[in-house]
Formats: C-alpha cells, structure tokens, sequence
C-alpha cells in the first residue's frame, strides 16, 4: 500500500514554473533588459583592466571571478526580459508597427549567448545596442 502511494504522489508532485505574468498584467518594460546589457559590458571592462599580479594575487583573482559570474547572469538576463516581452506581450497586430520584430529578437538572443560565452567588449557594445533598439521599437509598438 505504502509504494502505491508513493507512486502516487511521484506521479502528482507539483511542478514550480517562473513567468513575468500570465495572467495577463499588461505590465512590460524593457529597461531591465537594457540594464543587464549595460551591466554586461561594465563587466567586461572591469575583467579586462584588472590586473592580476600572479599567481598569489588572491584579490584579482577573485575579483575577475565575481565579474565573470555576474556577466554571465546579467546576459542571462537580457534573454529572459527580451522572451517574456517577446511572447507575452508583442501580438500580430504589432508586426505592423514593428515588422523586422522577430529577427531582431532573434539577433538580440544571439548576442546575449555571445557575451555568456566571451569576454569581448565589441559583442557588449552590440548586445547594449540591440537591447536599446529593442527598446525602442517596443516603445513605438505601443505608439
């Protein structure tokens, strides 16, 4: 009886899923996108002007290290505000006011992976471009 409903509960155990919002709110904003692109490339500079003085450079060490994970989380970031704005809040009729949408988001989501993979401050300054234009043609979807 007891690996019967053990079973059971394996079988039902809820699932914890994350949304901005499905209900829906009607509540978007890019900004926090564009802050985590901007918070990216900020991150960049400070990896590749530290300096580390060898191997016993605990500080700097640490230092790249911290900036290497906030990197990563803050272009992890940019691709999740950009999805959810993406999916939840463009429709078809906004196609019309912004027809290159999809590509653009597309291109966007690139560059964010680009920024987790590398440290380069030329795919930092695009992927803050791109969130800005973004940005931008979210603003004239709602013009």
């Amino acid at each position: 009886m007891r690996n019967i409903i053990q079973r059971i509960q394996s079988a039902f155990t809820p699932v914890t899923v994350h949304a901005h919002c499905d209900i829906p709110c009607g509540i978007y904003d890019p900004a926090g996108a564009v802050l985590a692109a901007k918070t990216v490339a900020r991150m960049v500079e400070l990896i590749t002007t530290t300096e580390i003085g060898g191997p016993a450079d605990h500080a700097g060490r640490n230092k790249v290290a911290r900036c290497i994970a906030v990197k990563e989380e803050h272009a992890e970031l940019v691709k999740r505000e950009v999805q959810v704005i993406w999916s939840d809040y463009f429709k078809p009729e906004h196609l019309a006011k912004v027809p290159d949408l999809h590509d653009q988001v597309w291109k966007l989501l690139k560059l964010a992976s680009k920024n987790k993979q590398n440290v380069d401050a030329g795919a930092a300054a695009e992927l803050v471009a791109a969130t800005e234009a973004f940005a931008k043609s979210f603003a004239a979807s709602k013009a």
